[in-house]
């Protein structure tokens, strides 16, 4: 073997080792244990994934300050009761600053002092197939970062009440927080499900839509609203005076008024809306129907559909019952006999016939030979 191709052999084995190598750095590092866990945050490179082998029960925070996503494989990581505080923060997951994004998916997070998962001064949280409860604080905190769901459900999280979603700011974060919808967003309890913080640090906060969201985070002039794929209202919470809420469009809650049932949906502030928009949102029983739609309960004043909505408007429907009309019976008629007579049937008649004819005959010879 010359020296010219011993070069080219030495060439592509190099070649291949640096391009094999940083592939074998980026596979997913099995985990099944909370010292395992840690290691593994620890040694991995931006970018990399950490996959759960096992459910796993963690006793401290866990502060991530890179780029790593964590597959839960559909395992779950518990919060220890013998839980160790980190210089005051007792959240079981935390990105910090802008170096940090924490992806979680097809994972399950419960029971902790705190929050499950937070996003801290300009870090970002994804959260994809994951589930968050039991957490005494809220399920995910938006600290001056960014939150990003893409499929999760929040359990019962608080205490005395529940809190989903906080959107807030420390006194340290120089960051404002951002929400973004960009899938699905189930909750067991309809209260706070999203909530803007009362604190002097914060004052501004951002929410986004996805154009192919399921369910929307939307503002209102002094609320954030949970809708679903038809813009009716899950929950709505209020949002602070001195805070201001920036989106993409500002929207209106237009309550409908049936009986006594009231029906909520969304529409984007300074348009107008339809009737049949509103009937859209209407369930009747087979028996009802809308007359039309006031403006008040005495049904005095109609509605008007060619004002534009500037702030949250009420609209009472009215529906009447409808007598269901019974059709006339028609009346009952004698069923002609169309059956076909058969040659039996005629023979039959015809030797009735013949036998009373002869028997006729035969008592009147009978009564002659007797005169006789």
């Amino acid at each position: 073997m010359n020296k010219t191709i011993k070069f080219i052999i030495f060439f592509i084995a190099i070649f291949a080792i640096s391009f094999f190598i940083p592939n074998f750095a980026k596979a997913a590092t099995p985990v099944t244990d909370e010292s395992s866990l840690l290691s593994a945050i620890s040694s991995v490179g931006d970018g990399e994934t950490i996959t759960l082998q096992n459910n796993i029960t963690v006793t401290a925070p866990i502060v991530i300050q890179k780029q790593v996503t964590i597959d839960g494989n559909g395992y779950t990581i518990t919060g220890s009761s013998d839980w160790t505080s980190t210089s005051g923060n007792q959240t079981m997951f935390t990105a910090q600053f802008s170096a940090g994004k924490l992806t979680l998916k097809n994972i399950n997070l419960q029971n902790g002092p705190k929050y499950g998962v937070q996003s801290y001064d300009g870090a970002t949280v994804i959260l994809n197939n994951v589930s968050i409860t039991g957490f005494k604080y809220g399920g995910v905190l938006a600290n001056g970062g960014n939150v990003e769901v893409i499929d999760l459900h929040l359990g019962y999280n608080g205490t005395g009440a529940n809190n989903g979603i906080e959107i807030a700011k420390g006194a340290a974060a120089t960051n404002n927080p951002t929400l973004t919808m960009n899938g699905t967003l189930t909750s067991d309890s309809t209260e706070n499900v999203v909530r803007v913080a009362e604190n002097d640090s914060l004052t501004e906060f951002t929410i986004n839509n996805t154009p192919d969201t399921t369910n929307k985070i939307v503002l209102t002039d002094d609320k954030v609203v949970l809708t679903d794929q038809y813009n009716n209202v899950i929950a709505e919470t209020s949002v602070p005076d001195k805070v201001t809420g920036n989106a993409d469009e500002k929207k209106v809650i237009v309550t409908v008024m049936v009986n006594e049932e009231e029906i909520k949906f969304t529409a984007n502030e300074g348009t107008m809306i339809t009737a049949d928009l509103v009937k859209s949102h209407i369930v009747l029983e087979d028996n009802e129907q809308i007359d039309g739609f006031y403006t008040s309960a005495d049904y005095t004043t109609e509605f008007n559909f060619n004002d534009p909505l500037n702030a949250d408007t009420t609209i009472y429907a009215k529906i009447s019952t409808v007598e269901a009309t019974v059709p006339e019976a028609e009346p009952e008629t004698e069923e002609k006999d169309e059956t076909p007579k058969t040659g039996v049937e005629n023979y039959l008649g015809l030797a009735v016939l013949v036998i009373i004819f002869s028997s006729t005959v035969m008592i009147s010879m009978k009564k002659k030979n007797i005169k006789g």
